[in-house]
């Protein structure tokens, strides 16, 4: 095992080479490149087999990894923001006909406006396509959770892709303290692949289903996939479990930060879940009762579990990177359908929409946040969702609009030149 600084697009790249992948179709878009970047300089070099092949768009690049893993190839790919939504209608596909295969997402704000900062609206606009889904919030977890998908991915059990997710600029680009595993351990865990019934030899051609279905078999496929995605949960925690006793590293569905004796939980997704844990400390220094919890798993959904970690608590504050146009924070819904009719739910549930685009969330809007909520809880009510926006943000705004109407009036007050 060795010890080094990686990126999260290297860590990445890491974990599909320790995997044994032999195929990786690949399209860049900032900021995953780099993951393609150094997957094909180790095949280039020899330090890596397989075979990396450029597609001309993210629509064919899930279309041939789709149709790989169904011929029995362990396959590997990696996209980000508006790529991610250009696969969209292959990821229903590949999903549909259950081939197993590992996408590492690296999340980046939706157009438009254009940026290339980090939120959540890419990754979770997936959600409902059939891919697994693993959440990650630093390097390390970027380079396991990859070996973790494979398994979970190709267990008989699932026979479902997976999506890895990291926080564009904020994981892609950040270098931090990754333990690589040798390759004999990490291929010990990781396993052959077993295709079992989804291959394909042009020799002997074989239909693995039909192309159009009626509304009765239909229902049927489409709730055999669901059934098998909810089996992800056990399986899951199966990996996870024989994962931390291999490499020593445990990595649960939910990950709970000092919350058995908190009354105030907050609950976040991906890498800026550390800034909230940062803020749990130092609320604690000061003697308030918080905690955090930080799903790895989304798809699966692990209900059941959250339902556990926060019965009894007074107050809950979700925290999502995300903004569902007309509905509001994603993460902040499906746990309170979660939490609908529990006996013991959390008497409130708040909302906060905070870090799109990148936004940075501070340790004082943290304060605040739990401020909010503990008021919540003492007046039992329950405050509409509020968007993490402080009048500092609003004045640059202003300033920027001031600007942009005095260049508009300049170019509409300039001498215009016309041709007789």
């Amino acid at each position: 095992m060795t010890r080094t600084l990686l990126t999260g697009n290297a860590a990445a790249a890491w974990g599909a080479r320790l995997a044994g992948v032999d195929y990786v179709p690949a399209f860049p878009i900032t900021p995953q490149t780099e993951i393609i970047e150094t997957l094909a300089g180790w095949i280039d070099s020899g330090d890596m087999r397989g075979r990396l092949v450029t597609l001309e768009s993210e629509h064919s690049m899930i279309t041939a990894a789709g149709g790989a893993a169904a011929t029995g190839v362990r396959v590997f790919s990696a996209t980000s923001s508006q790529g991610l939504l250009y696969a969209m209608e292959m990821l229903y596909t590949v999903a549909g006909w259950r081939a197993p295969f590992v996408l590492v997402n690296v999340s980046r704000g939706l157009a438009s406006p254009i940026t290339l900062e980090s939120d959540h609206n890419d990754i979770l606009a997936a959600r409902d396509c059939g891919f697994l889904q693993i959440h990650c919030a630093s390097c390390q977890e970027v380079l396991d959770s990859t070996l973790l998908a494979y398994r979970l991915a190709e267990d008989a059990r699932v026979r479902l892709p997976v999506i890895v997710n990291l926080d564009g600029f904020y994981l892609s680009f950040t270098r931090e303290p990754v333990e690589i595993p040798a390759a004999e351990p990490a291929a010990a865990f990781v396993g052959d692949f077993d295709p079992q019934n989804t291959r394909f030899r042009a020799s002997t051609p074989e239909s693995q289903a039909v192309a159009v279905l009626g509304g009765s078999p239909y229902s049927y496929f489409r709730y055999e996939t669901h059934m098998a995605a909810q089996n992800g949960l056990l399986v899951y925690d199966e990996l996870s479990a024989a994962f931390a006793e291999q490499f020593g590293r445990a990595y649960s569905a939910i990950e709970a930060y000092r919350c058995e004796d908190a009354d105030i939980i907050f609950v976040m997704l991906g890498s800026f879940a550390t800034k909230a844990q940062a803020a749990v400390d130092r609320l604690r220094e000061a003697g308030h009762s918080i905690g955090l919890l930080r799903p790895r798993l989304l798809r699966p959904f692990p209900a059941e579990q959250f339902r556990s970690l926060l019965a009894g608590k007074a107050g809950v504050a979700v925290i999502d990177q995300n903004l569902s146009m007309g509905m509001g924070g994603v993460l902040h819904a499906e746990l309170a359908g979660a939490l609908y009719g529990y006996a013991q739910a959390p008497s409130r549930l708040l909302s906060f929409i905070g870090g799109l685009g990148g936004r940075d969330i501070s340790l004082e809007e943290f304060y605040r946040i739990a401020e909010v909520t503990r008021k919540a809880v003492d007046e039992q009510c329950t405050p509409p969702p509020r968007l993490l926006y402080t009048e500092q943000d609003l004045r640059e705004m202003r300033k920027l609009q001031a600007v942009a109407s005095v260049e508009r009036d300049e170019l509409n007050n300039s001498p215009h030149f016309s041709e007789d």
